[in-house]
């Protein structure tokens, strides 16, 4: 169902019949409002007219001002104040990659809502940057807590923070301050957060830094650590496999999924075939040296402290642990029945 109630296609055939031929199909090139859609540059018009790139700019330009003095344009202000309404709805500032598709999945609609938004100055277009997206607002004050909010939001995470939606959407209004009550609501500020290219979230809804292997998801590993955080213990490369599968909907082969937790220092091999993430620190090395590192750590312990202390950092079975302190070649009881190292 569209939000708009009245046909951008009318419109624009409305406000641009008193405008010169060459003007006219200046304008619906520029814009992709000729029947195929497609957006034509600069040079492509200039070719056809055999004129330069900056005379077309110049041609568009006085076409776009000839179209705002027109008395058609005038009689059409109802459609740009609804659209207005559209876009405080939307929280006065919003995405243009999100804002065209909200109000209409079609492409060449879009491209008649694009012209627009161009044409009236009741629209502020932000073009994109190092930290924003491009997108139009309505309202000077709002863009500026929005933009604020959002590096300050950014400033907060580190590298590898993964954050739950609903905890990211309380710290940007944290960072937000005093805001109208109609803004504060959980749709519009996953709005705002889309304005931003420096934070973003992942396929499970987890949101960082956009730069972030665990946010921009580029191969086997990076999804294999989401689903190995997601179950919270060590898996099997095998499961790990499997999970992604599942989770992803990407078939991923047991061996290359063993591959790649192999090469990747956010992975450690706790038992046979068995990993867990480095983050929850498991070390690496044989049942022995894990051993023996706790020991001289901690100093002498009973045999259930041992096997206690060694389940937190690998995943050996208990046998293994037991059969390794019996070792007199590097283990010893003292008098008190405290294992020590030899």
């Amino acid at each position: 169902m569209s939000t708009i109630s009245f046909k951008p296609k009318k419109v624009t055939k409305r406000i641009t019949s008193g405008l010169a031929e060459r003007a006219s199909d200046v304008i619906m090139n520029r814009f992709g409002l000729t029947s195929d859609g497609k957006k034509k540059t600069l040079e492509e018009i200039g070719k056809k007219y055999s004129i330069t790139r900056e005379r077309v700019r110049q041609v568009e330009d006085a076409a776009i001002n000839a179209i705002k003095k027109s008395e058609v344009y005038k009689r059409e202000q109802a459609v740009f104040e609804e659209l207005k309404q559209v876009v405080k709805k939307l929280g006065s500032i919003v995405a243009e990659h999100e804002l065209l598709p909200h109000i209409s999945k079609d492409k060449g609609t879009q491209n008649h809502i694009h012209f627009f938004l161009v044409l009236s100055d009741a629209f502020k277009k932000h073009r994109e940057d190092d930290h924003f997206h491009t997108r139009w607002s309505i309202d000077d004050h709002v863009v500026e807590k929005v933009h604020d909010a959002l590096r300050k939001l950014y400033a907060g995470l580190s590298d590898e923070d993964l954050v739950p939606e609903s905890e990211m959407i309380k710290k940007f209004f944290e960072h937000m301050g005093v805001v109208s009550e109609e803004y504060r609501n959980e749709e519009i500020a996953k709005r705002w957060l889309a304005v931003s290219k420096a934070v973003a979230k992942n396929p499970l809804g987890e949101w960082g830094k956009a730069s972030s292997p665990n946010i921009r998801i580029r191969g086997v590993k990076d999804y294999a650590f989401l689903v190995m955080r997601k179950n919270g213990s060590p898996m099997h490369f095998k499961e790990v496999a499997d999970a992604i599968s599942k989770t992803f909907n990407k078939k991923i082969h047991y061996a290359t999924c063993h591959n790649e937790l192999i090469k990747d220092p956010r992975f450690v091999l706790v038992g046979r075939g068995m990993y867990a993430l480095s983050e929850w620190g498991y070390k690496q090395g044989i049942a022995r040296e894990v051993i023996a590192d706790i020991l001289k750590r901690e100093g002498p312990l009973s045999k259930e402290e041992i096997v206690q202390k060694v389940d937190k950092e690998r995943y050996f079975k208990k046998n293994t642990i037991l059969v390794n302190l019996a070792n007199q070649k590097y283990f010893k009881k003292n008098k008190s029945g405290l294992f020590t190292v030899v």
